[in-house]
């Protein structure tokens, strides 16, 4: 990507003369949808590229004049940046793979709640003006960066930007770890697991596990426990500049999950060291978004009164 195009400052306008498309590999009507987004973008003098296993699954032969196929590498390094066409899972897929290239995400939503993906497939080609036009607004979001040492070696890693999850494997017994917390001991807990959550993944694994909700730009990480095996453990609220270690103390089956779509399996005594990322990704939404009204729509919260809403229009 282009240095000079796109900030990592929210402040700056991203005004994209590449743009990479990437869909949801099973979708059937992916060639239907991409392909009239690919013509309107041509149209319009932007250099199209084509992720490669998205072009695999095209009805049509990949490239068109004028369009290139690339793989996330080749993504990283051309694009100012990335349209996603599917769900929240695409864009965590999608964002792992190009954090390091730090190109921004464009979400269209074919999935269910869509809490990543902010333009409905029928407003598609009449957002496109907006995004050309450098209306977008850039927001970051924060990374997990785990490593998994046994025996004092890193056995793996991996990125994160929903969550990190220790949790029971298939025998469905709890298992038993310590938490600390910068060096520092926090508990011991049995547990069916733990969740490590970024802002962004509060609305995900975490929330169905009586989490809290974070605000994005929220400098925080939730810690919170599956079923835990006391009633005074609770979620807990850390630094993102503080560094969490997991210790699989007892267990019988355990393993790590990432964003629920990578799983190492681990064994006691493994240990989960798990920090903010270096890197970031950045989020383009349009115009007329606002998280609480995402909350408000994908939640299913209750919209104010009618008696509210005059009171409040009075006073204002």
């Amino acid at each position: 990507m282009k240095t000079d195009d796109v900030s990592t400052s929210s402040s700056r306008r991203v005004l994209p003369k590449t743009i990479a498309l990437i869909g949801k590999y099973r979708s059937r009507d992916l060639s239907g949808l991409l392909l009239p987004l690919a013509l309107l973008l041509h149209q319009k003098g932007i250099a199209v590229l084509i992720e490669k296993a998205t072009a695999s699954n095209f009805d049509v032969p990949v490239p068109l004049p004028g369009w290139d196929v690339c793989d996330f590498a080749g993504i990283g390094q051309r694009a100012d940046v990335a349209i996603v066409l599917g769900g929240d899972g695409s864009v965590l897929n999608v964002a792992r793979q190009l954090a390091p290239f730090h190109v921004p995400l464009v979400g269209i939503n074919r999935g269910r709640l869509g809490f990543m993906t902010d333009i409905a497939c029928d407003d598609m080609l009449s957002s496109m003006d907006a995004l050309l036009n450098g209306e977008f607004v850039p927001e970051e979001r924060m990374l997990l960066e785990t490593e998994i040492v046994r025996d004092e070696e890193t056995i793996a890693s991996s990125l994160a930007l929903n969550e990190v999850v220790a949790d029971k494997g298939g025998t469905g017994r709890l298992i038993e770890f310590t938490l600390f917390v910068d060096k520092v001991f926090v508990y011991a807990l049995r547990a069916d697991g733990l969740i490590v959550s970024t802002p962004t993944g509060s609305t995900a694994y975490s929330l169905s596990a009586n989490g809290p909700i974070l605000h994005p730009r929220i400098s925080g990480i939730a810690l919170v426990p599956l079923c835990p095996h006391s009633l005074t453990n609770r979620p807990l609220l850390v630094n993102d500049q503080n560094e969490i270690e997991i210790r699989i103390s007892r267990a019988s089956d355990v393993r790590a999950h990432f964003d629920g779509q990578n799983r190492v399996d681990l064994r006691v005594r493994d240990k989960l060291r798990i920090r903010r990322a270096n890197d970031s990704i950045c989020f383009l939404h349009p115009p007329s978004y606002n998280y609480f009204a995402m909350l408000r729509e994908k939640l299913h919260w209750n919209e104010e009164s009618g008696a509210f809403a005059a009171t409040r229009k009075d006073a204002d």
